[in-house]
């Protein structure tokens, strides 16, 4: 299944996308893409409806973040090995984990405003998981039985808020509209693996990121389980799984958004974003 969400900010609906494309209006059924829908019990449940039954969504409306009432919003640092050389740091030995304010989701096609004060801002492309049942301390051998699926995420980051202002990276990366995430979420019986996803990223049509999830130092599984044992997970929680090289922090020279820009950013079988990039308002 891909389940999204759609409508205005504030107001959006649940809703999934049949085999033709078109939306399909699960208002009512669940209350939103989010808690107990995302469950092993909740996505069986939606399983169980026939989407041609299902009313259309009317015209082309926006869509929301593909999950909605986000607990946490754990991102994996430097989980590439040419993405760290590129950043010129050394391969961690455990995976580095920090934490992207919840408050920096946004719809996979909203614009983004930079923030006050910003010259660096920049893009990565990163697998998103998503949450099921809830994980505590798991084994690497059951861990991806604790994810409701996939998604795609652009980890914003103003490189000078992170890495020049001090302290950690949360401050780089959490500011409003820097976490895009959808468009839809697609259930892990959809992606037969997790590690073989190709992940690419254009800027103004200039293809910057081209990688594979083959190429991540600590997996899926691993890091469900390593993250497991230091937190409880729970449903709708989203893992950023890390980015491939191609940022524009690593360039020669390093080059960032500025308005005007448009990134286009996917991931295979996960669908596509694109976002408009305007000055602070």
């Amino acid at each position: 299944m891909k389940l999204l969400r759609y409508g205005e900010p504030g107001h959006e609906k649940p809703g999934l996308l049949d085999a033709d494309g078109a939306i399909r209006d699960l208002d009512g059924l669940v209350d939103d893409i989010a808690g107990e829908a995302l469950t092993a019990d909740g996505l069986a449940r939606l399983r169980t409806l026939d989407p041609a039954m299902l009313p259309k969504a009317d015209g082309a409306p926006r869509l929301g973040a593909a999950v909605g009432r986000v607990g946490k919003f754990i991102c994996v640092g430097l989980n590439y090995a040419d993405h760290a050389a590129e950043s010129g740091m050394p391969v961690p030995e455990q995976p580095i984990l920090f934490m992207k304010a919840t408050s920096a989701i946004a719809g996979p096609n909203d614009r983004l405003a930079l923030p006050r004060g910003s010259e660096k801002s920049d893009w990565e492309v990163e697998l998103g998981v998503v949450i099921g049942d809830v994980a505590r301390d798991v084994p690497v051998e059951r861990a991806l039985e604790h994810v409701a699926g996939y998604l795609v995420v652009n980890d914003l980051s103003e490189r000078a808020f992170q890495l020049e202002h001090g302290g950690q990276w949360v401050k780089g990366k959490s500011c409003d509209g820097f976490g895009p995430i959808g468009p839809w979420l697609v259930t892990r019986d959809e992606v037969p693996d997790p590690q073989d996803l190709a992940l690419r990223l254009w800027v103004n049509g200039h293809p910057y990121q081209d990688g594979s999830t083959r190429t991540m130092v600590f997996g899926v599984a691993q890091l469900v389980s390593y993250i497991s044992r230091y937190m409880s997970l729970h449903p709708g929680d989203i893992i950023s799984t890390g980015t491939p090289p191609g940022v524009g922090l690593g360039l020669n020279p390093p080059t960032y958004l500025k308005p005007g820009d448009v990134m286009e950013l996917e991931i295979e079988g996960l669908g596509r974003q694109r976002q408009e990039v305007i000055a602070h308002g």
